[in-house]
């Protein structure tokens, strides 16, 4: 028990001194890169950049305790910091005081529910996330929170908001203020950025503008020509405090928290499972991700840390880096940690303006082209619930834009299972192969007196209707000969009892026609609702069949059941 919910103690006393190095220097790495990118991400969630490395600390040491995860990297990230700035932002908050402590509270709660879902085995809600929704949440968000860095950008005060028009309509009123000292050194370190990528991914990019920008705004003086500058970042590790607010606010905060859960959550399982694939000596655990997650949250919001998650760009750096377990968040906790107590007063004269052209290299890099032209092309029902999504992220918000994004792909799942493929079925001549009819016109054979129809998705109430108006569709076609009716049930894994009634009336309907109802092929969780439903008895169990095959010889040939094929087809779980 210990293990499952603490997996350190499966590694940890196993651990190789050979990947010491290797942990150490990924370690290194990655603290290097958070300090600046913490403290950028929290300028996209509203707050003093300091809570930005408070994030970086307390969490990553709880995950890499208790995440199954070994190159993870949990933090701050880009995404979550706008959720929480859209989702704030929408309250009637008196001061940055009150705005503190709501995002400190908020990572509470969002912890609370991520480790309830990892307790109650709820990993799975994640999979409602679907790619064409992610995909374009993703990228509008990515376009909100670049755009949202204008103001520190042209050195103006721009009103924020989640809405994409709304912030641009903003940034108009205001580009008469326009700092150009400010414009100047965010173009010159997106610049310098980009340069330095195209020469090696690994160097720390961000750390490098982070000194030229606080080296050349001191040298020149230009924080006294208006270039606003990050100032007095406090010194020391943050305090241990119990995170509170009114408790009259809470309802508020509720579906702030749930999307920023599930979110974050999404987020840390893609990433962490698609680096987990390049390593062989663990498996990443949904549910105890949920419940590493959720802890980090809680306890890193008692040391005022605000929504964290697992990072897509730091993991990256971290696996490239060398990491081979918890050992590296531990030593870029560290280096956090000693940021924190010796090296914040080197931070007073770097200027927003580096910190927002981090933020737009960062996120705009998160912006996807290929994807939606692939669905352009091949599906075009996931490319519309794709367009949906972003242009409703972009104009309505963040929040609204994923759910409703949600809510869409659930109504064409429910479409798509409410009139599903249906086939009347022939048999390839010379084989006991039995095919659509529609795909092999030439090769199968098809008797006036018997109709095989596969249907092929679960018999349930949204879709019972559907399936009896096709048989009768079908039935109608066929002339006065037809004696016999096979349903192939293959496909078919679970029948309601909406579909259950159904299924009567349409043997009884049958038997009146003297047309016989037989059912082949059913699996066995399909056979046990058969029994346990009474519907065995209306069928009538020398009905039922091992497969098409064995139905379409006992109509042509009167050949019953083998002792074995009875055993089979009786065989259920009551």
């Amino acid at each position: 028990m210990l293990k499952q919910y603490f997996p350190i103690f499966q590694w940890l006393p196993g651990y190789k001194k050979t990947n010491l190095s290797s942990d150490i220097t990924a370690g290194i790495t990655v603290g290097i890169m958070l300090i600046p990118q913490g403290m950028a991400y929290a300028m996209i969630a509203g707050l003093p950049p300091v809570f930005g490395l408070y994030a970086a600390l307390i969490p990553q040491i709880i995950y890499a305790i208790m995440g199954t995860s070994r190159q993870l990297a949990v933090g701050p990230v880009a995404m979550d910091s706008l959720l929480v700035a859209s989702g704030l932002g929408a309250l009637a908050i008196s001061g940055i005081d009150e705005y503190i402590s709501m995002a400190i509270f908020l990572a509470f709660f969002m912890g609370v529910i991520q480790l309830l879902l990892g307790l109650f085995r709820m990993g799975f809600l994640v999979n409602f996330l679907s790619k064409p929704v992610i995909s374009g949440f993703t990228s509008a968000a990515a376009v909100i929170i670049g755009l949202s860095q204008l103001k520190h950008l042209l050195g103006t005060d721009i009103e924020q908001s989640s809405q994409v028009h709304i912030l641009l309509l903003n940034a108009l009123k205001t580009i008469s203020q326009t700092n150009f000292y400010a414009l100047g050194i965010g173009i010159v370190t997106i610049a310098i950025i980009k340069g330095i990528k195209t020469i090696h991914k690994s160097i720390p990019a961000a750390l490098v503008v982070v000194i030229l920008g606080i080296a050349g705004v001191y040298l020149s003086g230009v924080y006294e020509l208006g270039v606003k500058i990050v100032g007095t970042v406090p010194e020391g590790l943050p305090g241990f405090k119990v995170p509170s607010i009114n408790t009259s606010r809470i309802t508020e905060l509720i579906p702030i928290a749930i999307t920023l859960a599930l979110i974050a959550f999404m987020e840390a399982i893609s990433v962490a499972k698609a680096v987990e694939e390049k390593h062989s000596d663990y498996e990443v655990d949904a549910n105890q991700e949920l419940i590493a997650l959720g802890s980090s949250n809680i306890i890193g919001s008692l040391f005022q840390s605000y929504p964290t998650t697992g990072g897509f760009s730091r993991t990256a750096v971290n696996d490239q880096a060398g990491a081979k377990t918890g050992i590296s968040p531990l030593v870029s906790a560290l280096v956090v940690g000693l940021t924190l107590l010796f090296l914040t007063p080197l931070f007073y004269y770097l200027p927003n303006a580096v910190l927002a052209a981090i933020i737009m290299v960062a996120v705009f890099g998160l912006i996807d082209f290929k994807y939606p032209l692939q669905l352009l092309k091949n599906r075009k029902d996931e490319f519309l619930i794709l367009i949906i999504t972003f242009i409703i992220t972009l104009t309505v918000g963040i929040t609204v834009g994923i759910l409703l994004g949600v809510l869409i792909s659930l109504l064409v799942l429910l479409y798509r299972t409410s009139i599903p493929h249906i086939a009347e079925l022939g048999r390839i001549k010379g084989t006991t192969y039995f095919k659509n009819i529609k795909r092999f016109p030439e090769d199968t054979e098809v008797q006036d007196n018997i109709l095989i129809l596969r249907f092929d998705a679960q018999l349930y109430f949204g879709n019972k209707d559907y399936f009896k108006n096709e048989l009768y569709k079908k039935i109608e076609t066929k002339n006065d000969k037809l004696d016999t009716v096979i349903l192939d049930a293959g496909p078919i894994n679970f029948i309601d009892s909406s579909a259950v009634y159904v299924i009567k009336q349409i043997v009884q309907d049958l038997k009146k026609k003297n047309i016989k109802f037989l059912f082949a092929s059913a699996i066995g969780p399909t056979r046990d609702i058969l029994f346990n439903s009474s519907l065995m008895s209306s069928i009538g169990s020398k009905n039922l069949f091992v497969d098409v095959q064995s139905a379409y010889e006992n109509c042509k040939n009167s050949v019953s059941n083998t002792d074995v094929q009875k055993k089979i087809v009786l065989q259920a779980i009551k």
